[in-house]
Protein backbone atom coordinates (compact mmCIF):
# COMPACT_ATOMS: atom_id res chain seq x y z
CA UNK A 1 0.00 0.00 0.00
CA UNK A 2 1.50 3.47 -1.26
CA UNK A 3 -1.17 5.61 0.76
CA UNK A 4 -0.52 6.50 3.89
CA UNK A 5 -3.88 6.63 6.48
CA UNK A 6 -3.51 8.52 9.73
CA UNK A 7 -6.27 8.78 12.53
CA UNK A 8 -5.35 11.23 14.71
CA UNK A 9 -7.12 11.97 18.37
CA UNK A 10 -6.98 14.92 19.94
CA UNK A 11 -7.96 15.39 24.09
CA UNK A 12 -8.71 19.09 23.90
CA UNK A 13 -8.17 21.07 27.29
CA UNK A 14 -10.93 22.43 29.51
CA UNK A 15 -12.05 25.46 28.07
CA UNK A 16 -9.80 25.70 24.70
CA UNK A 17 -12.59 24.17 22.27
CA UNK A 18 -12.67 27.22 20.53
CA UNK A 19 -9.16 28.03 20.17
CA UNK A 20 -8.95 24.53 18.96
CA UNK A 21 -11.21 24.92 16.15
CA UNK A 22 -9.41 28.36 15.04
CA UNK A 23 -6.53 26.73 14.58
CA UNK A 24 -7.90 23.60 12.63
CA UNK A 25 -10.23 26.10 10.49
CA UNK A 26 -5.81 27.34 9.29
CA UNK A 27 -5.05 23.70 9.08
CA UNK A 28 -7.78 23.39 6.58
CA UNK A 29 -7.22 26.30 4.58
CA UNK A 30 -3.78 25.56 4.14
CA UNK A 31 -4.12 22.12 3.57
CA UNK A 32 -6.13 22.95 0.98
CA UNK A 33 -4.28 25.69 -0.19
CA UNK A 34 -0.70 23.83 -0.75
CA UNK A 35 -0.65 20.62 -0.40
CA UNK A 36 -0.87 18.61 -3.48
CA UNK A 37 -1.60 15.11 -2.88
CA UNK A 38 -3.68 15.40 0.02
CA UNK A 39 -6.39 12.86 -0.32
CA UNK A 40 -8.81 12.95 2.61
CA UNK A 41 -8.46 15.61 5.47
CA UNK A 42 -11.48 15.28 7.84
CA UNK A 43 -12.28 16.85 11.34
CA UNK A 44 -14.79 15.30 13.71
CA UNK A 45 -15.31 16.79 17.09
CA UNK A 46 -17.48 14.93 19.64
CA UNK A 47 -20.91 16.16 21.20
CA UNK A 48 -19.34 18.21 23.79
CA UNK A 49 -16.45 19.58 21.62
CA UNK A 50 -14.16 18.01 24.07
CA UNK A 51 -11.81 15.27 21.76
CA UNK A 52 -11.56 15.43 18.47
CA UNK A 53 -10.51 13.02 15.52
CA UNK A 54 -8.86 14.14 12.08
CA UNK A 55 -9.03 11.35 9.82
CA UNK A 56 -5.96 11.67 6.94
CA UNK A 57 -5.33 9.83 3.53
CA UNK A 58 -2.12 11.07 1.63
CA UNK A 59 -1.16 9.97 -1.75
CA UNK A 60 2.35 8.60 -0.28
CA UNK A 61 5.07 9.42 2.41
CA UNK A 62 6.38 12.15 0.76
CA UNK A 63 3.13 14.05 0.63
CA UNK A 64 2.18 13.29 4.42
CA UNK A 65 5.88 15.23 4.95
CA UNK A 66 4.99 17.96 3.00
CA UNK A 67 1.55 17.96 4.38
CA UNK A 68 3.91 18.09 7.69
CA UNK A 69 5.88 21.03 6.93
CA UNK A 70 2.96 23.20 5.13
CA UNK A 71 1.70 23.17 8.85
CA UNK A 72 4.62 24.38 10.22
CA UNK A 73 4.00 25.79 14.00
CA UNK A 74 0.52 25.59 13.51
CA UNK A 75 1.11 21.66 14.49
CA UNK A 76 2.49 23.29 17.76
CA UNK A 77 -0.06 25.56 18.59
CA UNK A 78 -2.65 22.72 18.50
CA UNK A 79 -0.05 20.79 20.70
CA UNK A 80 -0.31 23.86 23.40
CA UNK A 81 -4.58 23.00 23.34
CA UNK A 82 -4.41 19.35 22.98
CA UNK A 83 -2.56 15.78 23.91
CA UNK A 84 -2.43 14.12 20.40
CA UNK A 85 -2.48 10.09 19.51
CA UNK A 86 -1.42 9.51 16.57
CA UNK A 87 -1.97 5.99 14.38
CA UNK A 88 -0.72 5.75 10.73
CA UNK A 89 -1.67 3.00 8.51
CA UNK A 90 0.19 1.82 5.79
CA UNK A 91 3.85 1.79 4.90
CA UNK A 92 5.49 4.86 5.83
CA UNK A 93 8.85 5.98 4.78
CA UNK A 94 11.54 6.11 7.53
CA UNK A 95 11.84 10.08 6.35
CA UNK A 96 7.82 10.05 7.42
CA UNK A 97 8.31 8.12 10.27
CA UNK A 98 11.31 10.66 11.16
CA UNK A 99 9.14 13.41 10.88
CA UNK A 100 6.44 12.20 13.14
CA UNK A 101 8.85 10.31 16.02
CA UNK A 102 8.16 13.13 18.19
CA UNK A 103 4.32 12.19 18.19
CA UNK A 104 4.76 8.98 19.44
CA UNK A 105 2.16 7.20 16.31
CA UNK A 106 1.53 3.67 16.69
CA UNK A 107 2.34 2.34 13.55
CA UNK A 108 0.15 -0.32 11.78
CA UNK A 109 2.13 -1.35 8.22
CA UNK A 110 0.54 -4.34 5.78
Amino acid sequence: MKNLQITGRFNIQEGKTEDFKKIVSQCIAITKAKDKDTMQYDWFFNHDGSKCVVREIFKDSDAAVEHLNNLGDLINQLLEVADYSPEIYGNPSQEFLNAAAGFLPKVYSC
